[in-house]
């Protein structure tokens, strides 16, 4: 079969980055181009113990992949939307935005409880200052701590105590029900004690070694894992756990996008190309989906023009609905106290120019003094 050429992307290594890669190079396959990945470490990789929003505002994992399109080495590269900073060299363009998944946040707990449901003091992770914002704005009571990692070993942390707390349950039964019977006879203890404390005991219908078997690759490796914070629950974006295949591994609550306002370009991937080159073309025909490109360029929009980039908690959503774009924004204090919310139409015949005077009154009616104080707060931790 003749292809219409050769293209590399650029892509980080984590699982999701991969899948989120191969599903643009499934495209680019399906319109008949040879599509290679290359796999790129970047700075956001390499440092593992800091939050994401400590990591600067330059794109911790952006960077390495934008300069191997500009050196050459690349003729795409593909990130999450989410992740891209507002400015980035002008030598390159977001020539293609795929169909976005739902840009919505999950709640995860290990037994299904909701956010109402969590119990006082309750502790939820998450590495993003608009969510643990938003938290606490819904519920100041709750703990929450940071968490950071990808996507299954974020998902193994919350599921880690409970499965070993289980599996030690079922060991310890295994081995009462190996003690002789009479090993305790002389114990002291009545003998009617002895019999109410072995109705207490718990009965389970497979062994240790059959329930181990039955479980999930990724319940397997949370009895593996060292845990230093036993989460209650943690928040996570709806598009990386699909994406990922885990969705249906844990119990959610969907977070309803009017009252936790998804991330700018939560849910959607951005395809970069040099501004000079073919490839610009080929990827923006290939994957770009109109309806995508017009809801993120408000999100982002609003968030370029607000200028608060990874440091305050900034959520945007945007949907298209007919001859306007519905735009909800929250933008608030770092513990939840405060806050600015607008939401707004703009007329899709103009979208971008309307999502900026959108920003706009945000700014003046006190989203601006909310960011500069999280960037002055930002600029005194460091």
């Amino acid at each position: 079969m003749t292809t219409r050429g050769r293209l590399t992307l650029a892509t980080r290594g984590s699982d999701l980055a991969l899948r989120q890669a191969a599903g643009v190079r499934e495209t680019l396959v399906d319109r008949r181009f040879e599509v290679d990945l290359r796999e790129v470490e970047t700075r956001g990789d390499r440092i593992t113990d800091e939050l994401i929003h400590r990591l600067g505002k330059t794109g911790a994992f952006v960077r390495a992949l934008d300069e191997e399109v500009l050196a050459g080495d690349a003729d795409a590269a593909v990130h999450s939307m989410k992740d891209m900073p507002t400015d980035f060299p002008p030598d390159l363009v977001v020539a293609g935005v795929p169909e976005r998944a739902p840009a919505e946040d999950l709640l995860l707990t290990p037994d299904g409880a909701s956010l109402a449901d969590l119990p006082d003091g309750a502790v939820v992770g998450t590495s993003s200052l608009r969510r643990t914002a938003q938290l606490l704005a819904e519920r100041p009571d709750l703990r929450v701590e940071p968490l950071r990692g990808n996507v299954d070993t974020r998902v193994e942390k919350l599921l880690a105590p409970g499965l070993q707390a289980e599996h030690e349950r079922r060991i310890d039964a295994e081995a009462d029900e190996e003690t002789p019977a009479d090993s305790d006879a002389d114990d002291g203890a009545p003998e009617s004690d002895r019999s109410d404390a072995d109705d207490d005991a718990p009965e389970f219908d497979r062994s240790a070694e059959a329930w181990f078997d039955g479980l999930a690759e990724i319940e397997r490796r949370a009895l593996e894992r060292d845990v230093d914070t036993e989460y209650d629950a943690i928040v996570l974006a709806e598009a990386g756990l699909r994406r990922s295949g885990l969705l249906h591994r844990v119990a959610y609550e969907r977070l309803e996008p009017t009252e936790f306002v998804p991330a700018p370009g939560q849910g959607a991937i951005a395809v970069t190309t040099r501004d000079d080159g073919d490839a610009v073309d080929r990827v923006r025909e290939a994957v770009d989906h109109s309806r995508t490109r017009v809801e993120t360029t408000v999100e982002r929009t609003v968030l370029e023009e607000l200028g608060g980039g990874c440091i305050a908690p900034i959520g945007v959503h945007a949907t298209l609905q007919g001859a306007y774009v519905h735009v909800t924004a929250r933008v608030l204090s770092g513990d939840g106290d405060r806050e600015v919310r607008e939401t707004r139409d703009l007329p899709v015949e103009n979208y971008a120019e309307e999502a900026a005077a959108f920003a706009a009154s945000l700014a003046d009616r006190g989203a601006d003094d909310l960011i500069t104080e999280a960037r002055e707060k930002a600029e005194g931790r460091e």
